[in-house]
Formats: structure tokens, sequence, C-alpha cells
């Protein structure tokens, strides 16, 4: 006997919350996280549709006209900058019969006309003609779905939600680490995305802990203090925070990576140091662009923000990093990675391409080697978590709000 689409909906959803409930805390996720279907499903409905995305940074359309498409699981976005320099972002999908409207990946244009029955949108997203509808067809009434748009420092934010997370704080916290840093008046050097043959969890847990930074990532150890004796860190970082200060700068910090369970967005924002005589993330650790923001001289420290569940910020004096993870399917996803740098700088004159992008490089070329390694270990049958490390606690906290957020209503 077959069970009913409704029941077997309900089963599945029963046995995801025993997985939850079963969860063994200190350890990492069972096999069935990173696999099953109707656990990704949730993934979608629960984390990647109700929490903010950074999807590029405003730079990428700097022209009244441009737009660019993105590809976020199932949904095709378009990010487009109006008439009047608004930015807007909408689904690519024609509100007749469902066509992709804009089939370039990016350019300019005044409208959008769908290549099925020629129906057309301003890149505003509203509908400006629909050939052959009778007289009471209301064109106000079918724009292309408008999703939620912030611009944080120079960051686009988008959100599916119908009432999304209050974006404020966020924005309060970037204007206080980025900023600082000159994000907003940034431009793009350089992205490369990575796809993954993983799961999106893997990919994030990767990111967030740095126990695996010794073994697998020798070229970003020599520069970066973090996997060190805790006084020998301590030093480092109170050393880093005085150059900070005598440069006139403060840069904000704080963990709210709780908050999303009161309706704001999660956000973490944290300091470290570099280590003695390093100037910034390259490969030997001397400059690669010229100071961006507030900085007149480096201080030796990196600024990270984690934000969202998908979103992390790395801020060096001279460059910034943008990490976006875009889960895929249940056992693929994509990572890319957007290279920042001060607005006026040229290449070949202010800075070498392949210096600037060499360290980030190589780590997400060792991180999807590892990340991929992991997804082919998870499928057997027979793993079984282990305790996470206490160098790991990023990942224990990421983890304990993956569980949450998926465990709500």
């Amino acid at each position: 006997m077959s069970l009913h689409p409704i029941q077997q909906t309900s089963n599945a959803a029963d046995a995801i919350d025993r997985l939850i409930a079963s969860h063994r805390p200190g350890y990492g996720l069972t096999r069935a996280f990173y696999h099953d279907q109707d656990i990704f499903e949730r993934d979608m409905e629960r984390v990647f549709r109700r929490h903010w995305h950074c999807l590029a940074h405003a730079s990428v359309i700097p022209n009244p006209g441009d737009f660019e498409r993105f590809k976020l699981g199932d949904e095709a976005v378009i990010l487009s900058r109006g008439m009047d320099g608004t930015i807007h972002a909408m689904l690519n999908v024609c509100r007749h019969r469902g066509a992709e409207v804009c089939t370039k990946e990016r350019g300019n244009a005044k409208v959008f006309v769908c290549p099925y029955h020629a129906w057309t949108y301003s890149n505003d997203g509203s509908l400006r003609a629909a050939r052959l509808m009778p007289k009471e067809f209301d064109r106000t009434a079918h724009g292309l779905k408008k999703l939620h748009v912030r611009v944080a420092s120079g960051l686009v934010f988008i959100s599916f939600a119908e009432t999304p997370l209050d974006f404020d704080p966020i924005e309060q916290s970037l204007r206080t680490s980025c900023g600082q840093y000159g994000w907003g008046d940034a431009k793009v050097a350089y992205r490369q995305s990575y796809p993954l043959d993983a799961n999106w969890k893997l990919a994030v847990e990767n990111y967030v802990e740095c126990y695996h930074c010794g073994p697998a990532h020798p070229e970003y150890s020599q520069t970066h203090a973090l996997e060190k004796p805790a006084e020998m860190i301590e030093q480092l970082n109170a050393a880093m925070e005085q150059r900070t200060c005598a440069l006139g700068i403060e840069i904000g910090s704080g963990d709210r990576w709780q908050n999303s369970a009161a309706g704001q967005e999660a956000i973490h924002t944290f300091r470290y140091a570099l280590y003695d005589g390093v100037s910034s993330g390259s490969q030997d650790g001397s400059p690669v662009a010229p100071l961006m923001g507030r900085f007149t001289d480096y201080d030796g420290g990196v600024t990270s923000i984690h934000l969202g569940g998908t979103t992390f910020l790395v801020c060096y004096p001279d460059h910034g990093m943008i990490y976006r993870f875009i889960p895929k399917t249940a056992q693929t996803c994509e990572m890319e990675l957007i290279w920042l740098i001060r607005g006026d700088a040229v290449e070949g004159q202010d800075y070498d391409l392949e210096k600037l992008t060499w360290l980030w490089k190589v780590t997400t070329d060792e991180d999807k080697k590892i990340i991929e390694h992991t997804a082919r270990g998870v499928r057997s049958h027979y793993f079984v978590p282990g305790p996470i490390a206490p160098m790991e606690y990023n990942e224990l906290r990421y983890i304990g709000w993956y569980l949450e957020e998926i465990g709500r209503p």
C-alpha cells in the first residue's frame, strides 16, 4: 500500500524532527543531514528562504540599466539598477507562463522582453506591455516578483522571505566593520566560482573552523595566527588592537549570532592578528593593493564577519573578500569568492591581480579538495560523527544555530 503524499510529507517531517532531537551535543551532524533530500528541502525552506544573502557588491551594476543574473538553488534572480539609480532584485520568471525573461548573464537594458509571448518589463520589474491582453487586464498587478533588497557598505543583500528578518542591526554592524575599510567605495577586482560535489553545510562548516588550517592550509598558516597557544594569540591580538587604535580607528566587534530567534539576522564580527611583520593576506604577507577606507597604515590584523549562514566577509586594510555559499542540490553547492579593492585602484599600476588573488585561490583550491574528500567519506552508511574539537568552537555554534533554524515550525 502506497502512502498518500500528505502522509509521506508528514512522515518525513517527523523523521527530521527526531533526527534533530537525537543530535548529540558537542558532536557533528549525522550522515542524513548531508544527503537526505527531505532535509535539503527543509534547509531551503527554513534557512535559505528565511535569511538575508549577500548577492554581490553594488559596483557590479554601476550604471542605470545595468543588470546581472544570479542562480540560488532553484531560484533565478535578476539584479538590476533602475534608470533612477535604485537597485532592484526580482525573480527571472514571467508572470504569464513562467518563462525566463532575462536570457543574458549580464548587460545593460531598459526593458526585459519575455522570449515566449513578448510580455515586456521595465528594468525595475514593472510590466510595461502585455500584447493582445484584454482591456480590463491590470498590468500593475503583474510585474515581476520583487525580492527585498538592502544595500549596506556597498554590499547588496536580498531576502526571499515575505517578512524578512530585521536588517537594521546588520547595517549598523557592517558600518562599524566593513565601513571602516571603505567597502562602500570599493570595487570588484576579481570573482571566481568553485562548484563542489558536497552538501552546502559541509562547505560552510569547513569555512567557519580553523582546526584544519595547519594540516590543510600551510600557505595561509604562515601569515595568519590562528593555530597557536592561547597566550601567544592573546598577545598578538592585543598588539594588533593597539596599532588599530593608534590609527584612530575603532572596529566594531560583537556576537549577535543567535538573534534570528528574535527576528533579527544572525551576525558575528570578530578580529584576529596576523604574525608580526605581516601586513596583509598575501603569499609573503606584504601589501598587495592601496590602503582602503580610514586606514593610513597597516595594523597587522583581520576583521572577519559571519552573516546569516551563507555570507562570510574578510577585511584586510588593502583588500577585502566576500565568500558566498550557494546550495544547489542535496549533494552539490557552489562557493563564489569576490575580491574587493579601493574604487580608484588601477590594475597593473596600483596592484598585481595575480598577487592580490594568490593566497585565497590557493586556500580555496585546498578547501575544495578537503570538502569533497569529506563529502565522499560521509556517504558511508557507517559514518558516525566524532566530537567537535575545542578549536572548532565556531562550527559548534554554527551547528547549534542550524539545528535551531530547521527545527522551527
